[in-house]
């Protein structure tokens, strides 16, 4: 049997709405966009109504978004673009982030470090928040560009972006969020966050692989890093996927549509979970913020239990230990870590992603498999005596 499906971070299954939206346009409207012939304006019709959809989801206008590959492009591009932009001609290019951002941010600034650009990274505090006080400490001559996630893809925390906004703006620095693990959860218009950059895929939103977008500002100026037809106004040359731009648009009016149910529904399994296994399974940390989470997340350190091993236990269950690009890491999760846990706590992490086919009687079945496995891996464990647990917003005596 097909495990139970909680790893909704890493990706989604396709919404058959959004499946249905698509299939026209792997046969009979096959057209290339970019083709001036009936069938061309057909497909050109279609990307057109998905970029209006894509720009209403974050209340921002058609021109401003540009489809891509997906988030890892998006965040690419955004960084890449702006970089190159500010050394053009010899110029100056200082980049700021947190040390949680998702991979596609780190190693593409660290790329960037290398070839001469300056990078600052900003820690977080025990609830895995920055201070919006240390972005304005980074800020300074040549900063071209902030990047900080909307959410997190491993604990869920929510950023103060309109806080860390307002100070980009005085600074006269763009911010660029990667909102992919936000976009259909909680409300992001691009108005209200401050960003003038933001990143987003649709297979998190229960859309297809291999396609996302970035909307940027029409005051923003970047240097594409595609070229080869002149594609999405100079700024991503390419052909278009048109299955998979119609899909992105389905999925994101999808989740627009039904966010304040939906994510309410989520939030409320959430808390189910987290108590249960507070209730079943001593010495349990509850990582992130006990609150500013994203509805569907969870993620908890087992002490003195292995998260690689306590995933082998609960094998019907199809949970992670982390980021999808991280998950086969040796070395525990780098988020978790930042967090001022330690190593113990980092690997011993499980993220648990909720979606749209969990119910609360799978939640029930959860607490009990882990409960079960718990006791039997720190019963053939040979750690030490484990310290007490608690204190800071993330301990385990929060509620979220």
């Amino acid at each position: 049997m097909e495990p139970v499906y909680m790893d909704h971070h890493a990706t989604t299954p396709v919404h058959p709405q959004v499946l249905a939206r698509m299939l026209p346009y792997f046969g009979e409207c096959f057209g290339n966009p970019s083709s001036t012939h009936a069938t061309g304006r057909r497909a050109a019709e279609a990307v057109e109504a998905a970029r209006e959809a894509v720009a209403v989801a974050i209340g921002a206008s058609a021109t401003e978004i540009v489809f891509t590959s997906g988030a890892t492009e998006a965040n690419n591009l955004a960084l890449r673009g702006l970089a190159s932009r500010a050394r053009a001609g010899g110029g100056h290019a200082h980049l700021v982030a947190s040390v949680i951002e998702h991979k596609s941010i780190l190693d593409t600034i660290a790329d960037l470090g290398r070839d001469g650009t300056e990078v600052t990274y900003l820690q977080v505090g025990p609830d895995g928040r920055i201070d919006p006080e240390d972005v304005r400490r980074a800020l300074r001559p040549g900063t071209c560009l902030v990047s900080i996630q909307a959410a997190n893809s491993e604990i869920g925390v929510l950023q103060p972006l309109a806080e860390i906004a307002a100070l980009c703006a005085a600074g006269g620095v763009p911010l660029h969020t990667d909102a992919a693990q936000a976009i259909g959860r909680i409300p992001v218009p691009v108005g209200e966050s401050g960003a003038q950059l933001l990143s987003l895929s649709a297979h998190k939103i229960y859309g297809p692989k291999g396609i996302g977008a970035l909307y940027v500002s029409r005051r923003v100026r970047l240097r594409a890093q595609m070229t080869g037809g002149g594609h999405e106004r100079g700024r991503r040359s390419g052909t278009l996927n048109v299955p998979g731009i119609v899909g992105l648009g389905a999925a994101l009016e999808l989740a627009v549509g039904d966010m304040p149910e939906e994510s309410a529904r989520l939030a409320g399994l959430r808390d189910r979970l987290w108590d249960g296994i507070r209730a079943r399974i001593p010495r349990v940390q509850l990582n992130g913020h006990p609150v500013l989470r994203l509805p569907h997340n969870l993620n908890v350190s087992f002490t003195h239990v292995g998260g690689e091993a306590l995933l082998m236990a609960v094998r019907d269950f199809a949970l992670s230990s982390g980021s999808a690009c991280t998950s086969g890491s040796t070395q525990g999760s780098y988020v978790v870590r930042a967090l001022g846990r330690g190593d113990e706590a980092a690997h011993s992490s499980l993220r648990f992603g909720l979606g749209r086919g969990n119910t609360a009687e799978q939640v029930d079945l959860l607490v009990e498999r882990l409960g079960t496995a718990v006791e039997r891996l720190r019963t053939i464990s040979t750690a030490p005596e484990a310290l007490p647990v608690g204190g800071g917003k993330g301990g385990a005596g929060g509620g979220v």
